[in-house]
């Protein structure tokens, strides 16, 4: 299957580590790529397509491959990275198509097992933390951009359950938002000053640490994708197309250190509420 460029560097980082990987082996049977290609039955430039990531490799390709380089004990290795790479970058539509409720609920068991939350949100109030309205605002419009069945009142309840993990058990959360999702005005006026002053109470709550990054502020990191941060198991990553799930241990470092720069920026207790006050009345 073709292979484009994910908005993503961890996708495009594991499609070429797995590349570099089928041309390690190749490289260590003392075959050219030419030959890889004749001994498969391929076409003498797919070796090259796939050792530079222009083409995945599929779980055929890839026993073809080790099989040619006398390396049929990495076979079942290099599989399972391509199962991991497959499953980490999943289009909106394929999560979406059961509809808006069940994609709710299916979210549901990771967060009452998770008991550390680290969010960042550059550009919108983070599914906890928002209202009864402006979720409503939110996931109608993405019922009507993607033409998807009408169950966003079922949705929106399913999405206030979750939000009791903010209330009970051990869980602790902080997020860590740009000021910029503060103004992003996608509801009416009324409804995104009820959403700011739940902000300012949600903050206030023993369970959430919650930090602005000002406008205007001196940087250590550009602002960057959405991503959710549960205990140090997995990230979860919100891009325009996709719904990428991290569970590399390396990755998931990296989405920790970026978490940890973006808070040392960040506003925090009373300065976050007093900004928050500010963009209020000056909505």
């Amino acid at each position: 299957m073709p292979v484009t460029t994910s908005p993503s560097s961890s996708v495009q980082q594991a499609r070429q580590a797995l590349a570099d990987r089928l041309r390690e082996i190749r490289q260590d049977s003392g075959l050219t790529a030419r030959e890889v290609a004749r001994v498969c039955g391929w076409h003498e430039s797919k070796s090259s397509r796939l050792e530079h990531a222009r083409t995945a490799p599929s779980p055929a390709d890839i026993r073809a491959w080790c099989a040619a380089c006398g390396a049929e004990d990495q076979t079942e290795d290099l599989i399972a990275s391509l199962r991991v790479l497959t499953t980490m970058y999943v289009e909106w539509r394929r999560l979406l198509k059961s509809g808006l409720k069940r994609q709710q609920e299916t979210r549901l068991p990771l967060y009452e097992r998770t008991r550390r939350f680290r969010v960042y949100s550059s550009w919108l109030i983070p599914g906890l933390l928002q209202t009864r309205a402006f979720t409503a605002t939110v996931l109608r419009s993405i019922m009507e951009r993607d033409g998807l069945p009408d169950d966003v009142d079922e949705a929106i309840a399913a999405r206030m359950r979750r939000q009791e993990v903010l209330h009970k058990g051990d869980h602790r959360f902080a997020f860590v938002i740009e000021e910029t999702a503060l103004r992003n005005t996608v509801c009416s006026a009324d409804v995104m000053v009820g959403q700011l002053n739940h902000l300012i109470m949600c903050s206030s709550l023993p369970s959430v640490s919650l930090g602005v990054i000002p406008l205007g502020s001196g940087r250590e990191r550009w602002p960057t994708e959405n991503f959710w941060i549960f205990d140090d198991a997995q990230v979860n990553v919100e891009l325009v197309a996709s719904y990428l799930t991290v569970t590399q241990s390396r990755e998931i470092a990296e989405y920790v250190r970026t978490f940890e720069a973006m808070s040392r920026m960040a506003l925090v207790g009373r300065a976050a509420r007093d900004l928050i006050r500010n963009v209020i009345s000056s909505s």
